[in-house]
């Protein structure tokens, strides 16, 4: 065991799909874990989110980097004994699938904890395990949609937008692990495992508890916390400024070239200005015009104007800084060729020959699990031709 990998020699059974259930699994791996990852005949459905190259896309390689890949089918007596026999061995089991499901193959937890009493069993739903919702299939999208994320991500349309990223999927995982994590931490004094409840629903209402909180008290959709932020346009892109204090505003009126602005009574403090934004907004954009994105940013950035250009991913990966702070590795990934990899906040640096950090092939580890378990050549052959395995 070392702080780089704190959960070496922990066994993890992966049968979710998608991102929120795999990306915990991720982390886990990251961190030490031997992590297992059973996919059905046809896959994990995240391998064709997206764009694909060779067997899965970039979702699928993110969530799934040093896992080992194993394809069974759960629908046959062989592939579910295989299943069961993981599950007798691991620390920590993880399934994604609709409440109910595990439990017709036998898989749920109280089947689980009673060949294996102190697992730690993970699952992992849209809406939960609990409540009228339960069965109600959801994407990140719907969720987005539900907890009011897209009520308070509107554009100068005024229209309500998605996130352009899994990002409910990414809360979801991390508050996963940190719950696994945690639960792990505590089974040292304990004999028992546990079963955790994380779904989507909670994880993007919690993602946002200062947000409701203000709804509630405010009764009703408040304003900006901060205006004037936001991203304004300039002579050749978009420029995002921010303001945390009062004393913001008037540097921010001073490096424009009108201080007389921070005298309007219109603009004495934020809520003030949050209700005149209307008549603020287009005057602030009027003068952003007048130059480009950079001249601003160094303008306002001397003036002590939190602010920032509106960047690309590809600016992200060019940034001096970025490289400076190795950021990312670039690392060749099956049938992806090169591609950078972001360093995981608090993992040990990415070494680009650690196979660890390679997304497994469909199948591609199945005979070596098979294998560990101690499974003997005649009984692989039997269920390679059953089709349980493959």
């Amino acid at each position: 065991m070392s702080y780089e990998k704190p959960f070496s020699g922990l066994k993890v059974l992966d049968l979710s799909q998608g991102f929120a259930g795999p990306y915990c699994a991720e982390l886990l791996c990251q961190y030490g874990a031997d992590v297992t990852k059973v996919e059905p005949p046809e896959g994990d459905w995240g391998r064709n989110l997206g764009i694909v190259y060779g067997d899965q896309s970039t979702i699928s390689m993110t969530a799934n980097r040093g896992k080992k890949s194993i394809v069974l089918d759960l629908k046959s007596q062989g592939g579910l004994a295989v299943v069961k026999d993981l599950a007798r061995q691991c620390d920590v089991f993880i399934e994604g699938f609709r409440p109910g499901v595990c439990a017709r193959f036998g898989l749920a937890y109280d089947d689980v904890r009673t060949i294996n009493p102190g697992v730690i069993y993970l699952a992992v739903s849209g809406f939960g395990h609990q409540g009228p919702y339960a069965n109600r299939p959801a994407t990140d999208t719907v969720l987005q949609s539900f907890s009011g994320l897209m009520s308070i991500n509107r554009g100068k349309d005024e229209f309500p937008h998605r996130v352009g990223h899994y990002i409910i999927d990414c809360v979801t995982a991390l508050y996963a692990y940190q719950a696994v994590s945690s639960a792990l931490y505590a089974r040292r004094d304990l004999d028992e495992g546990r079963f955790i409840d994380c779904s989507l629903m909670q994880a993007a209402a919690a993602l946002q508890t200062s947000k409701i909180a203000d709804y509630h008290l405010e009764g009703g959709l408040p304003a900006e916390n901060n205006s004037p932020a936001g991203s304004y346009d300039t002579q050749d892109g978009y420029l995002a400024i921010t303001l945390v204090k009062e004393e913001h505003f008037p540097q921010l009126c001073l490096a424009l070239g009108q201080p007389t602005l921070a005298d309007d009574p219109r603009y004495k403090n934020f809520a003030s200005r949050a209700a005149h934004m209307d008549s603020l907004g287009p005057a602030i954009q009027e003068i952003l015009l007048q130059h480009t994105a950079a001249e601003w940013a160094e303008r306002l950035s001397g003036a002590g104007v939190l602010c920032e250009p509106v960047a690309a991913h590809g600016d992200w990966l060019s940034n001096p800084h970025v490289v400076a702070t190795q950021a990312f590795q670039m690392m060749a990934q099956p049938g992806m060729g090169q591609i950078p990899l972001v360093q995981i906040p608090g993992t040990a640096p990415i070494d680009p020959e650690d196979p660890r950090q390679k997304a497994p092939d469909l199948g591609q580890h199945s005979r070596q699990v098979l294998d560990e378990l101690g499974y003997d050549d005649g009984r692989i052959a039997t269920l390679l031709a059953e089709g349980a395995v493959r």
